[in-house]
């Protein structure tokens, strides 16, 4: 019954933040950050109300939830059309970057763990991003493709590198472990074609709107068999809930069957139940008291991710956008929260990373969430590409604050909807090169 108390608790958070955000004054706050901060005060470590020792499997189903979106948002011919090369090349230059941070930040003895923080700071949020975004109008055209693609390498790439390197095991067991839970993400992409194209159109349009609830059904099933996967080969279960995103994309994509309803149930299966949850018992493990006693590391990591993650964009976009977007994509691919709670919940398992770092990582992530989206939706606005005044507050906390994924984000990741230097629109923008 306590586990029912806390998660009634959780959900009553994550039902009034709606509320919260509407109320407050000014842009729009990510409601993401509300469910953190109300996290923290209904946790332990705030008023007591609620503990995440009930709630730990819904919040990992959260997880799961949050990065099988994030990998449906994922084209792989996005990555290799020239987003995508940008987007890699952008991703490499932060990984070189970020070694030579932890490097100095060692020889300071400030940290002990540089991978998993090495990692952190090389990490891109898409999925926590995709409806702040989507919300300011900032997915269309070429300059959503950018930003798809930028997230994309941001999260896959290293979520590869935890299954790799921070698994506790030999590398060759790591590389076998990954390529076994790939081979069966290649095969269940098969299975539309293995039934028939014609059967699986049929299944769809027999249960999707019955009380069946068929491929809801069947989308939830295919989550749960990668993430139970990927852990039973010792991986991050968050590479499990990105292939899985990505199989459900090849089955909705490989037919041709209008997916609009399903992605609205995921949407709100997701957004509407577990990954609220997934962020409210993030902020209630959330150990306030190690970052209040030493502000100074969050604020390093705060910096830290802006200058590894962030700053390339300037370099590499500088023949695809114009500065003030470049600008723009400095602050986004800056903004990231959910790996760095993996990875500072993998350095603690370990012993690698010092409680404090594992406090101050979470919470500078929190941080960027809550500045560097802000930032640089101010900036779009100030470009006139993102609508000001009323219309952005409406945009802001409308039905697609609650985390709707909508046309516009799933458009901007198809190569068929924008040329790599076309501008759809004018926020899509681009200088010849």
């Amino acid at each position: 019954m306590q586990g029912l108390e806390s998660l009634l608790v959780v959900v009553l958070v994550a039902a009034l933040t709606p509320m919260i955000v509407a109320a407050l004054p000014g842009p729009g706050i990510p409601q993401v950050v509300i469910l953190i901060l109300a996290g923290v005060l209904i946790g332990p470590q705030g008023l007591g109300l609620a503990d995440t020792t009930g709630i730990k499997l819904i919040s990992n189903v959260g997880l799961g939830f949050l990065f099988l979106l994030a990998g449906y948002e994922l084209d792989p011919r996005l990555l290799r059309a020239r987003a995508g090369r940008l987007a890699i090349i952008g991703w490499v230059i932060s990984a070189v970057i970020a070694v030579g941070a932890v490097a100095i930040l060692g020889s300071l003895g400030f940290l002990r763990a540089f991978v998993p923080i090495g990692l952190a700071l090389t990490t891109t949020a898409l999925g926590t991003l995709l409806p702040i975004l989507q919300d300011n109008h900032m997915l269309s055209g070429d300059f959503g493709r950018y930003i798809l693609a930028a997230g994309a390498v941001g999260e896959l790439f290293p979520i590869v590198a935890i299954s790799l390197f921070l698994t506790g095991r030999g590398e060759f067991v790591a590389i076998a472990s990954i390529l076994a839970v790939g081979v069966m993400a290649i095969l269940l992409t098969l299975v539309p074609r293995i039934i028939g194209p014609a059967r699986v159109r049929a299944i769809i349009h027999q249960g999707r709107r019955a009380t069946s609830q068929t491929t809801l059904r069947w989308s939830i099933v295919l989550l749960l068999l990668l993430l139970a996967a990927a852990q039973r080969f010792g991986l991050d279960v968050v590479l499990g809930a990105v292939l899985a995103g990505m199989v459900l994309r090849s089955w909705t994509h490989g037919i041709d069957i209008d997916v609009t309803p399903l992605e609205g149930k995921l949407d709100a299966v997701g957004y509407g139940f577990f990954i609220p949850v997934f962020f409210v018992a993030a902020g209630m493990g959330l150990d306030v008291h190690s970052i209040a006693q030493n502000p100074l590391r969050l604020l390093v990591f705060f910096v830290l991710l802006l200058v590894v993650r962030g700053l390339p964009s300037l370099l590499v976009y500088r023949r695809a956008l114009p500065l003030r977007q470049r600008a723009e994509m400095t602050f986004i691919t800056a903004t990231t929260m959910p790996l760095l709670i993996a990875l500072a919940a993998i350095g603690l398992s370990t012993g690698v990373m010092l409680p404090a770092n594992a406090a101050a990582l979470v919470g500078a992530g929190v941080l960027s969430v809550l500045v560097y989206p802000l930032i640089a939706i101010a900036l779009a606005r100030r470009g006139g590409t993102v609508p000001a005044g009323p219309d952005a507050a409406a945009a802001g906390r409308g039905a697609g604050g609650d985390g709707g994924i909508v046309s516009a984000a799933r458009a901007a990741g198809e190569p068929g909807a924008a040329g790599d230097a076309g501008a759809a629109d004018g926020h899509g923008a681009a200088p010849p090169e």
